[in-house]
Order: structure tokens, then C-alpha cells, then sequence
């Protein structure tokens, strides 16, 4: 009876978690939430030193609420390999930030309102190699001053949020233009200062001043009313990389502007959302000119309607997005994409009062690839169109506002 207990025992304790190897316990915790991660650190030494490798925290973004002295806080991310920080209050300095994690590669500090100019000259006074995005969204007191610190220290910067910095103005964008050469992206939603001029800085019309940023991918203007169709020549011109550009709310862009973006032959994703000068007229410019987008978003335009999706339809093939919510289109218009554009998987016609059950008849026989469908605020269609959307084979979103078929 004795030996049987000493072995029962002696399986007991093998089989026990406790005596999983320290890289097996890391490799459990990395699939574990971020609470749940800090959780087992607490449980043993060897769970703590388990849930410390780096492996664990691969990819992490620690929010930090930086209220009071803490010097156990900066050594124990930099043990655990944190390299992505987003501050959610600020009460000390940032430069306790930036000196205790040497290697930072992210700082969000997006709504932090008290950041100031003199804050960020305090934090930035050396080079940053490593510190590649950098998110000041909603600061509302940085200038054109912060941007000078930061084109001079952070060089390798790759992404810039600036939506909402208000105080941004051209000479802000000359001094990211000669400094930040390896920017791929750009936010600046609402800062209203900026103009056509400030747009030509970024796309390097001016190489006495600066090179420009030829690099971006992705430029950010929603909300930027001072933009007129000049910018979309400055762009067209020297942002030959660009990708993606939201235009959404700018308000002076026009059907010509649109020449200028037809001839961008990287661009993939355009939103004039709410652009109330762009027509008809602006979206044939678009497909008669060569444009290759795969995502439009020309809601609440309300002078696009039928004919412009005859445009698209004749020109814009390579189309896999397209948003007309509240737009002034019919079955008719509808049925033309849908004859033509049969790689379209996402199809938004929110409050397009216009369209009945032949429309929804048309997208359930011919766009057979489409995934997500938005019909809210559609008053004339009636369960009989919406029992045909709803047998397309890969169809997973369906919104109708008061509920969601997925």
C-alpha cells in the first residue's frame, strides 16, 4: 500500500503544470490577454519568469496612465520586450517615457490634451533610431514647433497622426517634407490651416526646401477645407507611391480635381466621402482616365447618380469596394455595376431611397462574390428582395440598421 502511494504521488506531482519547461508556460501564455498575461506573472517565480519572456509580449501595445513615480515600471517593460507604448493620461514627463524605453518603436499618445510643444522639446533631444509611428491625434496644443523637433530627431519616423492638430500649418508640412524621407503615412484630418501650398511641400515641388515625403502610401486630408484641386495636381505629381487618400468633407474639390487623381496609377483607395462638389462628370473623368482603384467611397455626394455608375461600370474594373449611401441612384444605375463589376465583395447603398427589389434582384444574380451589403434606410425594398440578397453564397454582413445578419 505504501510503494502504491509513492507512486501515485510520484505521477501526481510529473503531471502537474508546475513542472512544464519555462518555454512551454511561454508559449501557453502568449495566446492569454494582456490582463490575463499580468495575472499569471503573479501566480509563482516561475510563472512570473515564464510570463516575462519576450515571446509573450511580442506585438503589445502597454497602455500606461503616467500619473506618479513609478522606477519599477520602464525596467520591467523593457524585461518583458515592450516596445509599443500608448499613454492614456500624462502627468509626469514624456521624456521618462523616451529615456526608459530606449528601444521604442510606438508612441500613441493620441488624445493626450495636455502635450505640449515645451513637453515633446524635453522629450525629443537626441535621435531616435527605432521609433518608427508616431500618433499625436487630438493634441491640440502641438505647432509647427513640435514638428521641427521631430523631423530633426526621428528620422526613421514611417507613420505621423496629426488629425485634429489644429495649430498645423504649411510650414509644418515643409519641415516634415525635409525631414521625415521615409514617411509612408500621414493623417491630417481637420487641420485646417493647411492649403495646396503645404501639399506641395509633402509631394517635393519645392526641392529647394525640401525633398519632399515621395514615399507615403497613405495621405490622410478629411476635413482639410482649404484644399483645393491644386492639391490633387501637387499630389498626382509627386506622390507617385500613394496608395490610398481620403478626401472625405473636403469641400473645394471639384470634377477636375478628379483628372489629376485618374493618373495615379498606384492609387487603390479614394474616399470622397461627402465631397459635395464632386458629380457625374468628376467620376467619368476618373474611369475614362485610366484610374486602377479597388475601393471608391463617394457617400452623401448627392449629385452622383445613375450616370455616374455607368461611368463606372465602362471604366472601373477593378473595383472590390464601392459606397453610394445616400446617393441619387436607381435599379438602373445598380443594375449596370452589377452587370459588369464581378469582383465587387462590398456593396454600400444605405438610404439610396430609390432602390427597390429589381435592384436587389440584379446583385443576387450577378455579383455573386459579395460579402457585406449595407441597405439601411433603403424604404422600398420589401422581404421579397431581401430573401434573394440573402441566398448569395459568400454573403456575411448584412446591415439594415435595426439588425445584422452576419
Amino acid at each position: 500500500m505504501e510503494g502504491s502511494d509513492s507512486v501515485f504521488v510520484l505521477r501526481s506531482t510529473t503531471a502537474h503544470i508546475s513542472c512544464l519547461y519555462p518555454e512551454i508556460l511561454a508559449l501557453i501564455f502568449r495566446y492569454l490577454d494582456v490582463r490575463d498575461k499580468g495575472r499569471v506573472a503573479q501566480v509563482c517565480v516561475a510563472w512570473r519568469d515564464a510570463a516575462y519572456h519576450r515571446s509573450v509580449w511580442r506585438g503589445i501595445e502597454s497602455k500606461l496612465h503616467l500619473r506618479r513615480a513609478n522606477p519599477s515600471l520602464f525596467p520591467s517593460l523593457v524585461r518583458r520586450g515592450i516596445r509599443r507604448v500608448q499613454v492614456l493620461s500624462l502627468r509626469r514627463s514624456l521624456r521618462d517615457v523616451v529615456q526608459g524605453i530606449p528601444n521604442l518603436e510606438s508612441l500613441n499618445m493620441c488624445g493626450c490634451y495636455n502635450v505640449t510643444d515645451v513637453g515633446l522639446a524635453h522629450a525629443f533631444v537626441q535621435d531616435l533610431p527605432n521609433l518608427t509611428v508616431l500618433n499625436l491625434s487630438l493634441c491640440k496644443q502641438i505647432t509647427d514647433s513640435s514638428l521641427a523637433r521631430i523631423s530633426q530627431y526621428l528620422k526613421e519616423l514611417e507613420v505621423l497622426e496629426l488629425g485634429g492638430c489644429t495649430n498645423v500649418t504649411n510650414t509644418g508640412l515643409l519641415l516634415i517634407a525635409w525631414g521625415l524621407k521615409k514617411l509612408k503615412s500621414l493623417n491630417l484630418r481637420s487641420c485646417r490651416h493647411i492649403s495646396d501650398v503645404g501639399i506641395g511641400h509633402l509631394a517635393g515641388l519645392n526641392r529647394d526646401s525640401a525633398d519632399g515625403n515621395l514615399e507615403l502610401e497613405y495621405l490622410g486630408l478629411q476635413d482639410c477645407q482649404k484644399l483645393t484641386d491644386d492639391a490633387l495636381r501637387n499630389v498626382s505629381l509627386g506622390l507617385q507611391n500613394l496608395k490610398s487618400i481620403n478626401l472625405s468633407f473636403c469641400a473645394s474639390v471639384t470634377d477636375s480635381g478628379l483628372k489629376h487623381v485618374a493618373k495615379m496609377s498606384r492609387l487603390r483607395e479614394l474616399n470622397l466621402r461627402s465631397c459635395d462638389n464632386i458629380s457625374d462628370i468628376g467620376l467619368a473623368y476618373l474611369a475614362e482616365g485610366g484610374s486602377r482603384v479597388t475601393s471608391l467611397d463617394v457617400s452623401f455626394c448627392d449629385k452622383i447618380g445613375d450616370q455616374a455608375l455607368i461611368h463606372i461600370s465602362q471604366g472601373l474594373f477593378n473595383l472590390k469596394s464601392l459606397s453610394l449611401s445616400a446617393c441619387q441612384v436607381s435599379d438602373d444605375g445598380i443594375g449596370r455595376i452589377a452587370r459588369t463589376l464581378h469582383e465587387l465583395d462590398t456593396l454600400n447603398i444605405g438610404q439610396c431611397s430609390r432602390i427597390t427589389d429589381r435592384g436587389l434582384q440584379s446583385i443576387a444574380d450577378h455579383l455573386t462574390n459579395l460579402r457585406c451589403i449595407d441597405l439601411y434606410g433603403c424604404t422600398k425594398i420589401t422581404t421579397v428582395g431581401l430573401e434573394r440578397i440573402m441566398q448569395l453564397p459568400y454573403l456575411s454582413v448584412l446591415n439594415l440598421g435595426l439588425w445584422l445578419k452576419r
